[in-house]
């Protein structure tokens, strides 16, 4: 079967909106209804919001919506635009007469202007109401903004990142990954390890980062990091299977991001399950490892917006 549509596949009542100004911004991922998710962190300096909700002995099966934001834990703001939005809409937990949506989120690190500039709850607003199932862009929107990679040596000698997105798999059954790259390392392709985005030498070219760490030759490690992101997929999962899918998908991150999951990053997958498509749980595993490879390099390949 084709592998890769060039095009994003959403399932049926999920949408995804972007905000932003010109340093920072906001990614909206909305699950009418509700989705199964998951979760899972690796890295070691994250900032997230109800990632604890989505444990498996926890009680809740489904969420709203997925929050990607700029703004270190400022940007955890921009959540509570979008909870405003929902519940406006009637989409969310419901106690009594009272409307209760489910949002996690997860931000990055790019506060590294003068000012103190994050995604607030007008911003994730925003984001919710751009929301749409198609012609979605990416590049340097949203989430991945202000997001840069490479940043051993500091901003100076650093790439732009973005965030990107890539569909594995076909209409009657795939995985979507959409991720916001910041990371401390160099994006490489996964299939040459030729790094295609990272730090940069006096000359220009690319330093290695990870070559630099190994050999102790490095200026500094910089804490404006993190590659957040969210799977999708149009597979019935159970709660347990949503974690394992986020778990997985960190396998896509170490294929394409060196060094990844550091003390400076705070990488964070979710993974939302809405539809009834079935398939061999291990193949879905597989195709959420590729998507968000593909997705890392979309994101840094695709910057310029």
């Amino acid at each position: 079967m084709d592998t890769f549509i060039p095009s994003i596949l959403l399932p049926d009542g999920v949408t995804v909106g972007h905000a932003g100004n010109s340093v920072t911004g906001c990614t909206a991922v909305l699950c009418k209804g509700g989705a199964v998710a998951g979760a899972d962190v690796r890295g070691g300096a994250p900032g997230t919001r109800e990632t604890d909700l989505l444990h498996n002995d926890k009680a809740m099966e489904k969420i709203n919506a997925v929050v990607l934001s700029g703004g270190s834990a400022y940007g955890l703001e921009a959540a509570c635009g979008v909870m405003h939005y929902l519940r406006e809409k009637g989409e969310g937990f419901c106690m009594g007469e009272k409307v209760v949506p489910i949002v996690c989120s997860a931000v990055l690190y790019d506060l590294n202007g003068p000012d103190y500039n994050y995604p607030d709850i007008a911003m994730g607003r925003a984001a919710a109401e751009n929301a749409a199932a198609d012609n979605i862009p990416f590049g340097k929107v949203g989430a991945g903004t202000g997001a840069t990679v490479g940043k051993i040596r500091g901003l100076d000698f650093c790439d732009q990142g973005g965030i990107g997105a890539a569909t594995v798999g076909t209409p009657q059954l795939f995985v979507t990954a959409i991720v916001a790259v910041n990371a401390l390392g160099d994006v490489t392709d996964s299939r040459t390890g030729k790094i295609i985005a990272g730090a940069h030498d006096n000359a220009g070219g690319f330093l290695d980062t990870e070559g630099c760490v190994l050999s102790g030759n490095f200026a500094r490690l910089l804490y404006g990091n993190t590659t957040i992101g969210c799977i999708l997929t149009n597979a019935k999962l159970t709660k347990v299977q949503a974690n394992k899918l986020a778990a997985i998908g960190h396998n896509g991150l170490a294929r394409s991001v060196r060094p990844v999951h550091t003390d400076h990053d705070g990488d964070t997958l979710f993974a939302l399950a809405k539809g009834e498509a079935t398939c061999e749980f291990s193949a879905l595993q597989v195709m959420a490892v590729e998507a968000v490879s593909r997705a890392v390099a979309s994101a840094v390949l695709r910057r310029e917006g």
